[in-house]
């Protein structure tokens, strides 16, 4: 099994060659001529049904593609001024009421190819495509005996967002661990980047130079070798600190706001009496006042407007201009 999985990893390296010329562009309006590609292609798809939050509007189309390959052939049949927007978990975003005017891509169940690439290295380097979820490549890695991972453990969305936003918690994040990224640009072209290519800060990553927009697709993970059990055991307690600390038998999209330099953002929610504060279905959490809950039938314009709520009156109140980590998209109604 390990063998087929790298001779996968090793197939889906070679596919810049497959696509060195350029296809025409087709109209989104015209589905139909999508000739080639295998997935889904779906018109007016509800994004509540992709997104942690289970709230907002819809998507004008959304593509499963079947494979790295037939995401690429897709790309390459878009029109250049096509909006389209990758979700994996959908763990940190919100679609506005009124829907989101492009193409969302769905990753997650996908892109999900998980290995070790053991060509002479030792130790080997983790290789994850964007649609694996987070925590199952800290159990991965534990399984071999690599270490420094178990933080994943904590991120409820997958690597592709992970890289994103160099999503992080319990004193670590991604790209910390990252060797390597492979990306995946509108016109179809992929390219080996390193984090020398980016700028990359606490929940903060954006691209230094390049031509055109361009999506995660893969990691490579540097990790020591170490021991497993102990670090399956840490998996364990922090799975066990998520449960016991935040809210997760409600939608959720994990933390809203960054933590300030020296702070923390439930902090300074909770020191200005906003925890239980609702609007419409969206509370802020009683346990946690960092996460904004959907107590049921929540439209995303409630939650927004929790968030708008909470923005001002922690800079009212406490002085601090709490910055937002979850994604906003569309329209509202």
């Amino acid at each position: 099994a390990r063998h087929r999985w790298l001779r996968q990893g090793e197939n889906e390296h070679k596919q810049r060659a497959r696509y060195a010329s350029p296809l025409p562009a087709m109209d989104m309006t015209e589905p139909n001529q999508f000739t080639g590609v295998r997935g889904t292609l779906t018109r007016g798809e509800p994004m509540a049904r992709h997104v942690s939050w289970r709230a907002g509007g819809a998507a004008a189309w959304s593509f499963r593609p079947t494979d790295l390959d037939d995401l690429i052939g897709f790309l390459r049949l878009t029109p250049p001024d096509e909006p389209i927007f990758l979700v994996g978990l959908g763990s940190n975003l919100l679609v506005r009421d009124g829907g989101f005017a492009g193409t969302v891509v769905l990753t997650h169940g996908v892109l999900d190819h998980i290995y070790l690439m053991t060509d002479g290295r030792e130790p080997p380097l983790l290789y994850a495509q964007a649609g694996v979820a987070a925590p199952k490549v800290s159990r991965f890695a534990a399984r071999h005996d690599l270490v420094g991972a178990e933080f994943m453990a904590g991120i409820p969305g997958t690597v592709g967002g992970a890289l994103a936003m160099n999503a992080g918690c319990y004193g670590s994040e991604t790209w910390g661990i990252v060797a390597g990224v492979t990306t995946l640009d509108r016109r179809g072209a992929l390219r080996e980047r390193t984090s020398a290519h980016f700028d990359i800060g606490y929940r903060h990553v954006a691209l230094l130079e390049s031509a055109h927009e361009e999506f995660f697709i893969a990691a490579r993970f540097r990790l020591p070798r170490g021991d497993g059990e102990l670090s399956r055991q840490r998996v364990k307690e922090y799975l066990s600190r998520r449960i016991a600390t935040q809210p997760l038998g409600q939608p959720n999209a994990g933390s809203v706001f960054r933590n300030p330099p020296g702070d923390h953002a439930a902090r300074l929610i909770e020191a200005s009496g906003l925890k239980g504060f609702a609007i419409g279905g969206a509370q802020v959490s009683p346990q946690h006042a960092n996460f904004i809950v959907n107590l049921g039938q929540a439209s995303a314009a409630d939650i927004e407007g929790v968030i708008d709520h909470v923005h001002a009156t922690v800079l009212a109140r406490q002085g601090v201009d709490l910055v937002r980590e979850v994604r906003i998209i569309g329209e509202r109604s």
